[in-house]
């Protein structure tokens, strides 16, 4: 009785993780126990586990039986605190992983606490904490103090904690610890860590009880979760999965909680997602405000306007966690997932232009104003310049929304530049934004003519991704969302996408690249929008309910998938995967026939 859990150089299948957090950082378990993704103390901090990227000097933390097993495991309901049942043929045990949470929110340490319990028969259990080298810039170390053994990595101190040991065994680089459980029994596998300040070695039993605090905590916030439509389970568990990936610090929403995961397995597509896009922070606020959250949408909104504010005028792609600027990129040497590189660190999108910028900008300003909220007047003031800016920029070619390297007149680009300046009117006269309105009203309708005259294709029946191209390109589909069309015309171009980038329920981003990468998992949930949106809601269902199989067994999604087998592609959790889920839903629920 056994599960084959990892290749022979040690990894495991992207599809076979599930993520634990805090609100600071986010832990990714395999299906045999082993955690092999995990910066400290922050998510885009050192990743003193990252046995995902190299697992031969990475780093992780194991715990498991010492015989063959085979694994089922689920969260804990309405929580993000995971449950693993392994089986053995002498006896089976639960081991339960949270990443703590305080009594007051989150800990001012990092707290993973893994409790053991025994459910039958007697089982053997072997444990390792191993720090990595930090994507090999550091190497870790043993130090030992009249309060026991630490380890050190760089400006990082970790501690282990134990409840019901059979030994500890303390080496130069890593700790091991072994247990046995009985029916009943119950014992702790537990870190904690600081980085750059003292370290507070809490007690084993108090980490124990964190976990239960953590798994109430997670039940308050899911109680003021609000939803009562169809696909109840995949929006609850997706909404979930966005709570981990919001920044609580800052209340910065990060595009992915890895960096690095290949989108293409022959390699050179391997980006770093550990930042707060503009982009996805506009499609989040949607779902959030749907769903009653206030603190988090205040939150995510004031993070976003202060952070331009400072840096503006005009918006970046995307900022740090903390609202700063990103700073380049550089390569480790370390192989990456099953050696598919590079590895990078940083991410140089922030330096480009992109038009469709200025529409998620201001669908989020408008989204909160619809929400009740009233801007402040260095906000308005900025906001306007920002339109005027938008007036003067679109006619200029850019990277478009998939930030690349040919720069085009893309069609959702300009479309981006026409949602802003139409949302700009709509703010000026509500009284939130100053300035007379006409210039922007003006110049969005000819952006609208522009695209009607030069980016319709009438013998294909499709908007094409740019004019004089022959290739499409999904992101037309959020402006089905975004209303600009919901005619005839967008109709006709669903049905091109389908046709041309299609593989099964899926779609590839835009024309060529089957040849280059996985389904891109956010268009298909968008098309799910688009076609309830032209009115061809039973279509919108059917999709939707074959979409279904995306996620792995614990309901998370990765940015990519392969449509041949279902194996994830790229980094993960993938909030744009999930936020267009969950807006998919909303827009079923909320525009039914």
């Amino acid at each position: 009785m056994s599960e084959t859990f990892r290749d022979a150089s040690g990894y495991a299948d992207l599809r076979s993780y599930a993520a634990v957090g805090d609100g600071r950082t986010v832990a990714l378990v395999a299906r045999d126990g082993r955690i092999d993704w995990l910066p400290l103390p922050t998510m885009d901090g050192p990743p003193v586990f990252a046995a995902l990227l190299d697992a031969e000097n990475g780093g992780c933390i194991e715990l498991c039986p010492v015989e063959p097993f085979t694994t089922t495991r689920e969260y804990v309901a309405h929580t993000n605190v995971l449950t693993t049942t392994f089986s053995t043929a002498s006896g089976s045990v639960r081991v339960t992983d949270a990443l703590n949470t305080g009594v007051a929110g989150r800990l001012p340490w990092s707290e993973l606490g893994r409790r053991v319990e025994g459910l039958s028969g007697t089982v053997a259990m072997r444990a390792a904490v191993r720090p990595g080298t930090c994507l090999n810039t550091v190497s870790p170390w043993v130090h030992r103090t009249t309060h026991g053994p630490v380890l050190r990595v760089d400006g990082l101190t970790l501690a282990v904690r134990t409840l019901g040991a059979d030994a500890v065994e303390v080496g130069d680089q890593r700790i091991d610890i072994t247990y046995t459980t009985t029916p009943g029994s119950r014992a702790l596998l537990g870190l904690v860590a600081t980085e750059r300040e003292p370290l507070f070695l809490a007690d084993p039993e108090d980490v124990d009880a964190g976990i239960d605090r953590t798994v109430a905590n997670w039940r308050a916030w899911s109680e003021e979760f609000h939803w009562t439509g169809d696909f109840e389970a995949a929006v609850r568990r997706s909404a979930l999965a966005l709570k981990l990936l919001i920044h609580s610090p800052s209340g910065a929403m990060v595009a992915a909680a890895t960096t690095s995961l290949p989108e293409d397995l022959a390699g050179g597509k391997n980006w770093d997602y550990r930042f707060a896009w503009v982009r996805d922070s506009a499609y989040a606020l949607t779902a959030l405000y749907r769903f009653g959250l206030r603190e988090e949408t205040h939150g995510a909104v004031s993070w976003l306007l202060g952070t331009i504010r400072r840096h503006g005028p005009e918006p970046r792609v995307c900022y740090t966690l903390d609202g700063g600027l990103t700073e380049g990129v550089h390569e480790p040497d370390v192989p990456g997932w099953r050696g598919v590189g590079p590895v990078q660190v940083g991410n140089a999108a922030a330096d480009q232009l992109q038009l469709g910028v200025y529409g998620d900008l201001f669908s989020i300003v408008a989204l909160g104003v619809e929400n009740g909220n009233v801007l402040d007047a260095d906000t308005g003031r900025v906001l306007a310049q920002i339109a005027d800016t938008a007036c003067d920029r679109w006619q200029q070619r850019d990277a478009g929304m998939w930030e690349l390297h040919d720069p085009q007149h893309y069609t959702t680009s300009k479309l981006g530049c026409w949602q802003a300046l139409t949302k700009a009117v709509e703010l000026a006269e509500a009284g939130q934004i100053p300035g007379d309105p006409a210039r922007w009203r003006a110049e969005a309708g000819r952006i609208r003519t522009w695209v009607e005259e030069n980016a319709w294709d009438a013998e294909r029946g499709a908007y094409l991704w740019y004019p004089g191209s022959d290739g499409l390109d999904c992101s037309i589909l959020l402006h089905a969302i975004s209303g600009f069309d919901r005619g005839e015309r967008m109709s006709s171009t669903l049905d091109a996408l389908r046709r041309e980038l299609g593989a099964g329920p899926h779609l590839y981003r835009y024309t060529g690249m089957a040849a280059e990468e996985g389904v891109f998992l956010a268009c298909s949930y968008w098309m799910v929008s688009a076609l309830q949106l032209c009115g061809r809601g039973t279509e919108a269902r059917s999709l939707m309910a074959e979409l279904e199989g995306a996620a792995n067994d614990v309901g998370m999604l990765a940015e990519m998938l392969d449509p041949a087998d279902g194996a994830f592609l790229g980094n993960l959790p993938q909030a744009l995967s999930h936020l267009a889920l969950v807006n998919a839903a909303i827009t079923l629920d909320e525009h039914q026939a």
